[in-house]
């Protein structure tokens, strides 16, 4: 059945139009080659060789009418297990219907309930009789007050020194000379980027004469000097 037109639907039943138009929309469109391309299977390398076993072996006729052996027979059947095995027990066991029917004697019920914690009360001599004490009061020995006692400080101990001390009068009266204003003054020279050389050597300082305490200072330790 070709259909030419969506007026001559309507003389149908039970048809959707507007999967019919999904339809000649995915149909009239054309494919891009690299769709096409991705479409089509994957070949198998050049160097894939069938090297793999297939699945179903093939068996001979000569094993399909062979008749095994009786230590064939005997290594195919299945262990038996030691005497005196037994399967393991059951968690759940199934109780009678002796025991679901049974009723507890008294005594039963009596060890049956919780064990509950007994109280010693004892009524203080030195308080009035409305209040009670947990047990006998005992007084601690000498060696426990001696280890509750606090740890005494040193005699000699000397407490740390205060971060702000006070400043004596005569210190904040005072006015510096001008040689500690020069010294406290940092000295100035280039950065690195503006062209100082750390490394550069003064001509006073290539000038300079050792002094004899110099030059001793420098000489190497007599231990450490190999005799020739």
């Amino acid at each position: 059945m070709t259909i030419t037109s969506f007026t001559k639907l309507k003389h149908y039943e039970n048809v959707n139009i507007n999967s019919i138009k999904k339809v000649i929309e995915i149909v009239s469109t054309e494919l891009t080659p690299r769709l096409e391309k991705l479409a089509q299977g994957k070949q198998s390398s050049r160097f894939f060789k069938e090297s793999r076993r297939s699945p179903e072996w093939m068996v001979s006729e000569a094993a399909l009418k062979a008749c095994p052996s009786q230590r064939v027979c005997s290594l195919a059947s299945p262990r038996v297990p030691v005497d005196g095995w037994r399967p393991d027990r059951p968690l759940l066991a199934p109780l009678s219907v002796a025991v679901k029917t049974a009723k507890p004697s008294p005594r039963i019920c009596h060890l049956a309930q919780p064990k509950r914690a007994k109280m010693v009360l004892t009524e203080a001599p030195s308080v009035e009789s409305s209040t009670h004490a947990f047990g006998i009061p005992t007084p601690p020995s000498s060696r426990i007050l001696q280890l509750a006692s606090p740890k005494q400080v040193h005699a000699q101990h000397v407490l740390s020194r205060p971060v702000s001390g006070p400043v004596p009068d005569r210190v904040l009266k005072a006015v510096a000379s001008e040689s500690l204003q020069t010294l406290a003054r940092p000295k100035t020279r280039q950065a690195l980027f503006e062209g100082y050389d750390p490394y550069r050597v003064s001509p006073a300082a290539r000038a300079a004469t050792a002094s004899p305490r110099l030059i001793e200072l420098s000489l190497p330790l007599p231990r450490k000097c190999k005799s020739q």
